[in-house]
């Protein structure tokens, strides 16, 4: 679970921590205070793309930092293994900056790491469910997704992603080879005369780094001659103080002194050793010597060698080190097309093949997805009548496609349809809920969906607008029950869901009429009473209403008690 999160000169936000435990966190306070600027703050922190101006001081670095306990998240933890950054004590700690260009350094556990492990890794952290979400529910690939994550259909949703890839790529080679044969004695001629120019090159892989290398040695072999001649001088050649001279004299030396002294005998053995390499290293410089080449000639055949590569490279539009495989790829086309019968008809098998394996994973998802459907379905509608919405019926329907307009998440168009009121044929989400009504059952499906994930972290951004009475406390205990068995971090303006909470943090802006900045303060009891009596009666709190705000809060104490 989250257990701190720490953010640093980003948006309005000056310098905020907020510690974090199990159970039910709310964030409240007045709109535009910055609760929802926490949320993004960890977003980023999850591997979401920033940008520029981000800062609140754009002389100033942002700086985002979350901790995290993860005795509940074996998936993070082999994730964290799996890329060595386990930490010892069972925790982990994410941090990112980001300068004022927009450009950011990642970290876990102290490593730095791509952008992209943090997404990896915050997949396994944290699911974070947005305010407007909504607004995309009615989106058929949101559907679609959700009802994959609800059925734990990932593997399933890859292995037809994998199996269409490949599908589509042998289609494409069959349809490059039909199209071919339309022009194929044109085809035939340019690759025929391709292949054989590459052919007559005869480059060899790597050997174009190896050409440039060796031109630049015959280019410098007068200096690297003078360099490995003074060199030599100073090993073993030079009179009377080269180096394998002076280090014998010095091993002579402790080799009597040793005789009489043992403590020397190690340090004897040093400078014996030392000598060993550096007559080792004088016998290398003088082979190296022996095998400059003086000719100038040389150098000419170099240069020549290099133009035709290049000239080559420059008339197939690729660098020089990538000849060899486009002669590999063209004798491959020149072999298809010259054979193109029988290459057709592997092609055609092949396709046959992959289509069929396409065709099975995706019975494979198709059946995955009819099974979540009907558990998904009426887990919502149960959930939709806990939330006002006594007589609502959510379906999901599973049509088939044919494989031709399928694509990589299967075989299916999923829709999710609904009935708000008795008597009403389930219909299309976007057709018949209402606004308030949409974001209850986006709460709902969201709920449902979180509760077969594994996921140990679950953050609520202000998912419940548009309700309110009787509603909002449903909604409240809905994300109440969830937070028994998870972490659940909710941003709210309701004081009937603020009331349920395990803890309340409030999010004040404060201006000093020259610049804004945001605070945060865990609130007590008598904190929680003002806090909640604000949120139901606005700018005037009278004795009343602190008076219901104290019932509100002792009710959900009570609740909390008998459940346990």
């Amino acid at each position: 679970m989250l257990t701190r999160l720490h953010v640093r000169n980003f948006a309005i936000i000056d310098e905020v921590e907020l510690e974090l435990g199990p159970g039910m966190t709310v964030l409240t306070g007045e709109t535009g205070a910055g609760k929802s600027i926490l949320v993004d703050a960890l977003a980023l922190l999850l591997g979401e793309r920033g940008g520029a101006g981000l800062a609140r001081d754009p002389g100033r670095r942002v700086e985002l930092a979350a901790e995290f306990d993860l005795a509940a998240a074996p998936a993070a933890r082999a994730w964290l293994e799996a890329q060595s950054l386990d930490a010892p004590d069972g925790e982990c700690l994410l941090r990112r900056v980001i300068g004022e260009d927009g450009r950011s350094r990642a970290f876990v556990n102290d490593n730095a790491v791509p952008l992209t492990s943090l997404g990896e890794l915050g997949e396994h952290l944290v699911d974070i469910h947005g305010q407007h979400f909504h607004q995309s529910l009615v989106r058929r690939h949101v559907q679609r997704d959700l009802l994959d994550h609800f059925g734990g259909l990932a593997a399933e949703r890859e292995a037809v992603a994998s199996a269409w890839t490949a599908w589509q790529a042998l289609d494409a080679r069959l349809r490059e080879l039909r199209e071919a044969e339309a022009d194929r004695a044109a085809r035939l001629d340019l690759l025929g005369f391709q292949v054989a120019e590459l052919a007559a090159l005869q480059l060899a892989p790597g050997e174009y780094a190896e050409l440039t290398a060796e031109r630049e040695r015959v280019r410098h072999r007068a200096r690297l001659a003078e360099d490995v001649s003074v060199a030599l001088a100073a090993l073993s050649e030079g009179e009377p103080d080269n180096a394998r001279r002076l280090v014998a004299e010095a091993g002579h030396r402790l080799a009597d002194a040793a005789g009489i002294d043992a403590a020397l005998e190690p340090v004897r053995a040093l400078v014996a050793e030392a000598g060993i390499q550096i007559a080792e290293a004088a016998e290398s410089l003088q082979r190296y010597a022996d095998s400059l080449d003086t000719d100038p000639a040389v150098l000419d055949t170099l240069e020549e060698r290099l133009d035709a590569i290049r000239a080559v490279a420059r008339k197939h539009r690729v660098e020089p080190e990538a000849l060899p495989g486009l002669h590999a790829e063209l004798e491959r086309k020149l072999a298809e097309l010259s054979d193109a019968a029988a290459t057709g008809e592997r092609l055609e098998a092949e396709v046959k093949a992959a289509r069929e394996a396409f065709v099975a994973a995706a019975a494979a998802l198709s059946a995955g997805r009819r099974s979540a459907a009907a558990t998904f379905a009426a887990a919502v509608t149960d959930a939709m009548r806990g939330l006002g919405m006594p007589q609502g019926v959510f379906e999901v329907a599973v049509r088939p496609r044919v494989p031709e307009d399928a694509g990589p998440a299967g075989a299916d168009d999923i829709e999710y349809l609904v009935s708000a009121n008795p008597g009403q044929a389930p219909m299309p989400l976007a057709k018949v809920a209402s606004g308030g009504e949409l974001s209850r059952m986006s709460l709902a499906i969201q709920v449902i969906a979180s509760d077969g994930s594994a996921i140990p972290t679950m953050v609520f951004d202000e998912v419940d607008a548009g309700v309110g009475g009787g509603v909002a406390e449903m909604v409240g205990r809905r994300l109440q029950a969830l937070a028994a068995s998870r972490q659940v971090l909710c941003v709210t303006h309701l004081p009937q869901v603020a009331s349920l909470a395990d803890r309340h943090c409030r999010v004040v802006k404060l201006s000093d009429g020259k610049s804004t900045r945001t605070s945060l303060m865990l609130l007590g009891d008598a904190e929680r009473v003002e806090e909640i009596a604000r949120m139901l009666g606005g700018v005037k709190i009278t004795r009343r209403t602190r008076d219901h705000a104290a019932e509100m809060l002792e009710n959900a104490r009570r609740g909390r008690r008998r459940r346990a």
